[in-house]
């Protein structure tokens, strides 16, 4: 197993590559679809009622290999690897989430974008085939001590809310649509995933990279008036049975998985290692299950960490694992303090395992 640090493209500076190198990394994982201006995992978890902004306003910036490349040289200084790519830009994919007469032409950019991450040497890349994406989520105090966390506390006027025509994924593709998005059955979202891995599989396969796929959180049935795709632990099998190949692969939250209202942690782990599906995890804790959670320091919630660990272990695993976010410690620096703390455990316990 190997530790790895999760960066935002704003971190993407010689102060966080230090940092995770400190900390213990020896990978890093990269939200190129920047959603914040500050190093705060949670300053978007709060969106307004009504909210028409989301996550902020997508931009249609196709990463090249020579950008991909030049992120990749500066962390090796650190000597650090870049593992992973999270998320493709909205702007990328709106009319492939949504069946749009888009979806052709989007298509051809989301295979030239895994080129060009196959062609920078990096091995895998995340995804979450989702509508709303992640919404209604708020700021709580209810990790220990009271550090502040996310969760969320029943069903909300934002998970509520239906999503409007101008957003995918929480975030603004088109700021002169009018009206909501109309509904999306479970059955065409399903459709629509199915024809993305037939397409993007072998170009993927091709590169060398490995698609993760990310479950839905919150695994709500609904979020927005949308359906959610992998909102229980058994529907990553389906995913995998779509297209069956070692490109077709999953981005395992454990904390999204544990906040799931059917289904065992533990069997889900042990389930998706046996077939080496895991590319990497989100090693993250949480107390309680839809709809009412909240995300935990990584000692403290419902999941035993280290029979996670041990789970793992049996099956040979060799990926990545990331803390993802923290509950944010009361001092100067609480990101960094929680970063900090979650990946301290991690390592301990890695080693001790």
């Amino acid at each position: 197993m190997k530790l790895g640090f999760g960066l935002y493209k704003h971190m993407l500076d010689d102060e966080h590559f230090a940092f995770a190198r400190q900390c213990g990394a020896t990978h890093i994982v990269v939200h190129m679809v920047d959603y914040f201006n500050q190093n705060d995992r949670f300053s978007r978890s709060n969106q307004p009622v009504g909210d028409t902004q989301g996550w902020g306003k997508a931009k249609m910036d196709v990463w090249t290999t020579d950008e991909l490349l030049d992120i990749r040289a500066r962390m090796e200084k650190f000597d650090l690897t870049f593992f992973a790519i999270e998320n493709f830009e909205p702007c990328y994919w709106d009319d492939i989430l949504f069946d749009g007469p888009k979806k052709l032409e989007q298509i051809e950019i989301v295979k030239q974008v895994i080129r060009n991450v196959g062609a920078a040497g990096i091995p895998v890349f995340g995804y979450n085939f989702s509508l709303a994406g992640v919404a209604g989520r708020i700021l709580e105090n209810k990790a220990r001590g009271g550090a502040q966390t996310v969760g969320l506390d029943g069903l909300n006027e934002q998970t509520e809310s239906l999503l409007p025509a101008s957003m995918a994924w929480n975030m603004v593709v088109d700021e002169d649509a009018t009206g909501l998005r109309e509904p999306t059955t479970t059955e065409q979202l399903w459709e629509r995933l199915a024809w993305f891995l037939e397409q993007i599989v072998p170009v993927a396969q091709e590169a060398g990279v490995r698609l993760a796929a990310h479950p839905d959180d919150p695994p709500l049935e609904l979020v927005r008036g949308q359906p959610r795709l992998v909102n229980q632990p058994h529907l990553y099998q389906k995913l995998l049975e779509i297209y069956p190949s070692r490109s077709n692969a999953l981005e395992f939250c454990l904390g999204t998985i544990a906040e799931m209202s059917q289904g065992d942690v533990y069997q889900a782990v042990e389930q998706y290692a046996r077939q080496d599906a895991i590319a990497y995890m989100h090693f993250r804790n949480v107390k309680g299950k839809v709809p009412h959670y909240h995300e935990t320091f990584i000692d403290e919630g419902d999941i035993d960490m280290p029979r996670v660990i041990q789970i793992l272990k049996e099956h040979h695993y060799d990926g990545v694992l990331i803390p993802d976010h923290s509950p944010q410690m009361s001092c100067d620096a609480p990101w960094h303090a929680g970063m900090a703390y979650a990946m301290g455990y991690m390592k301990a316990l890695m080693q001790v395992i």
